[in-house]
């Protein structure tokens, strides 16, 4: 059948010569259990993150906590219809000539895809701009990251990836069904238009960019955190300092590990005319890679927060036979006192005090 002739059947010739198998009772089984794990994991981060935001209220900390929500509810929503639309086709046996006469299924499930998929990186990719802002400028950053500018930066980030996930429909090119039967999204098969080419360039370059703007404000906000830490004497802003570095690389490497297969397997697969005959099973891996990004996402901000990493830091010590000490500065508050610690370095008067600081003890 050719999808040119026929749009509402579109992606339905590849139904009868496929390479890619999977077994029914066991691909439901985990599609399911996908599906409720990350269901629970985003909404007890959720709850999580909304308790916080009802206790603190500064500015810089709320910024972060609008961000960090709307990255777990997007990834709960991608969860809850991406998953239930693949339980579905997994359940009627991936029969998609039966259920899938008009293409609506397919459209609405490729939309999806795109969207859940890249919406999550640029928020991503936001929340490590706002976290190097509040960190190198965070005078700048108390006093123009407010809750309604970040609230239109979420609705921009939305409506961008809306756009893009929507750009084929607008064009007239139908979402496809993919060699396994079991998920659709951009043709993959036989790719030889130029605008097939630039919608798998486009979400992978996408997805890259995100990846590559969050790796490089987390590697400024680490560094400058770290030097914070040395150069400073106080020791309050040391627990944030361990607590946040932790974070940082926690979210770049889940990031990084999950997503990366899929957008490079895309690049490729947009890049090169003929594919490999390994290929359908590369893309269906590097898309459950991609799919335990958004169960983990949620787990960075469960398990690695100040209460848990303190009673690590308790059980870690116990078990080396070391004595617990200075535990006090864990119960101080973070954001603000690392937003003081930087503001001290950022400050002239300051970085002249500590300098006159040792010509005043060799005087005395």
């Amino acid at each position: 059948m050719n999808s040119s002739k026929s749009p509402g059947l579109a992606g339905f010739g590849i139904l009868k010569n496929t390479t890619c198998h999977t077994e029914k009772k066991i691909s439901v089984f985990f599609s399911i259990i996908f599906m409720t794990v990350g269901i629970l994991s985003n909404s007890l981060a959720i709850a999580i993150l909304m308790k916080a935001y009802q206790r603190f209220r500064q500015k810089s900390k709320a910024s972060f906590l609008l961000l960090a929500s709307g990255l777990v509810v997007t990834d709960l929503f991608g969860h809850l219809i991406n998953g239930a639309i693949a339980v579905f086709v997994y359940a009627s046996d991936k029969d998609w000539i039966r259920f899938n006469q008009s293409n609506i299924l397919c459209s609405v499930f490729g939309i999806c895809m795109v969207f859940f998929g890249l919406c999550p990186l640029f928020l991503g990719s936001v929340m490590a701009v706002e976290r190097c802002i509040g960190v190198t400028k965070p005078i700048f950053h108390s006093t123009k990251m407010t809750s309604k500018h970040v609230k239109m930066m979420l609705t921009m980030v939305c409506l961008f990836a809306v756009l893009i996930a929507l750009l084929p429909i607008l064009r007239f090119r139908a979402y496809q069904i993919q060699a396994s039967r079991t998920w659709c999204f951009y043709k993959t098969e036989h790719v030889e238009d130029w605008e097939d080419r630039f919608y798998l360039l486009l979400f992978s370059c996408l997805g890259l960019l995100a990846l590559a703007i969050s790796f490089l404000c987390n590697a400024v906000t680490g560094i400058t955190l770290l030097r914070v830490k040395f150069k400073s004497q106080q020791r309050q802003g040391r627990s944030h300092h361990f607590e946040m570095i932790i974070q940082l690389l926690a979210i770049m490497c889940v990031s990084c590990i999950c997503w990366s297969p899929f957008l490079v397997t895309m690049a490729r697969i947009g890049i090169n005319e003929n594919r490999a005959k390994e290929t359908c099973e590369t893309i269906l891996f590097a898309l459950r890679m991609a799919t335990w990004n958004q169960i983990l996402d949620p787990w960075v901000y469960i398990l690695l927060r100040k209460a848990v990493l303190k009673n690590l830091y308790k059980i870690t010590r116990g078990c080396c036979g070391v004595h617990i000490i200075n535990l006090h500065m864990w119960e101080l508050s973070s954001i603000k006192n690392s937003l003081k610690v930087a503001a001290i370095s950022e400050s002239p008067v300051s970085s002249k005090q500590i300098n006159l600081q040792p010509l005043n003890s060799m005087g005395q």
